[in-house]
């Protein structure tokens, strides 16, 4: 489990301010409540964390036996953009041995024996789209993308530049021959997860053609959607922005509007899980779980007290491992 190094919040209001501020800049995390405990526990019902992409937790879910598990599995729920309802145990089973359907259940070994049930969310930021121009369909499809809570903000050509870009935004250029190879050359060089111009697949190629030449590199021109939007057919301006909102709906659905970064990082952290030799419980294999060099090799804990038993007797624990 990470920490930044400062004062992370842990009221319950710091938690919803971080939320926000997080959604402002874009990133993705997820928000963990403990909705049910057993026995003895240091989570309580309507605790709450934050968890960020990188497995810096906010806030308070439980003790050192909760925390690694639930910073794992938000991450894998971030990656997945799926929520998920964790029952934490040990050797005291609440449910005889039955999960509920729709619950996963992921042992932890805590010598309280107690039991948690957490519910991980993950939270989204709200798809920011920049339309660059001013005819009939910007309009349209500004106020399109508002009504499904999207935030729309639209530039005439002279206004726009790269600096109103980020990696998860969203650009469709419908300046329809006022400046579009300056629109297009602005977008690309902010690497937003998506570029789409409204043009013909003719008008599109003469446009891209002229900005190679110019120099710009292919990799950063082959991103480019023309002409963007699903074919419905002959359409009006203001059904153009019908169609351009569907492909991005289409496309946001699919996952292909978010930058390939959060996920891979997400993947690597889930990739060094390791399994504590003492207890068995399931633990990140880096400084913050207690690691232990014998003979070797580097062996992982879920708290000092595994790793001191570990340290005693080292054999006995291995033997029982492999056995």
């Amino acid at each position: 489990m990470n920490r930044e190094p400062v004062n992370p919040p842990v009221d319950g209001w710091d938690i919803l301010d971080l939320a926000g501020e997080l959604s402002r800049r874009g990133e993705d995390f997820a928000l963990a409540t403990v909705v049910w405990r057993q026995g003895p526990s240091s989570g309580q019902p309507g605790a709450r964390a934050l968890i960020t992409t990188a497995g810096h937790l906010h806030g308070w879910i439980g003790g050192a036996c909760a925390e690694p598990a639930v910073v794992r599995e938000a991450q894998r729920v971030i990656a997945e953009r799926t929520p998920r309802l964790l029952l934490l145990g040990g050797a005291g089973d609440p449910f005889g041995g039955a999960v509920p359907e729709g619950m996963v259940a992921v042992p932890i070994s805590c010598q309280s024996e107690g039991a948690l049930t957490v519910y991980i969310e993950p939270v989204v930021p709200t798809p920011h789209l920049t339309i660059v121009g001013r005819s009939p369909m910007v309009g349209t499809l500004a106020d399109l993308a508002r009504a499904l809570g999207w935030r729309a903000d639209v530039r005439d050509g002279p206004d726009f530049s790269a600096a109103d870009l980020d990696a998860r935004s969203i650009v469709v250029i419908a300046t329809q021959g006022h400046g579009d190879e300056e629109a297009i050359e602005n977008a690309v060089s902010a690497y937003p997860a998506f570029v789409g111009l409204v043009a013909s697949r003719k008008r599109g190629e003469a446009v891209l053609g002229y900005l190679a030449e110019r120099g710009i590199p292919r990799n950063l021109l082959e991103r480019v959607h023309v002409p963007v939007g699903l074919d419905l057919g002959p359409t009006s301006h203001r059904e153009i922005a019908v169609a351009v909102l569907a492909q991005l709906v289409q496309l946001r659905v699919a996952g292909k509007l978010t930058p390939p970064a959060a996920p891979v990082a997400a993947a690597a952290a889930v990739a060094t899980d390791v399994r504590d030799p003492v207890c068995g419980m399931t633990v990140r294999a880096d400084a913050s779980s207690h690691p232990f060099s014998y003979d070797g090799a580097t062996y992982h804990f879920c708290c000092v007290g595994c790793r001191d038993a570990f340290a005693k007797d080292p054999h006995a624990h291995l033997s029982t491992q492999e056995a």
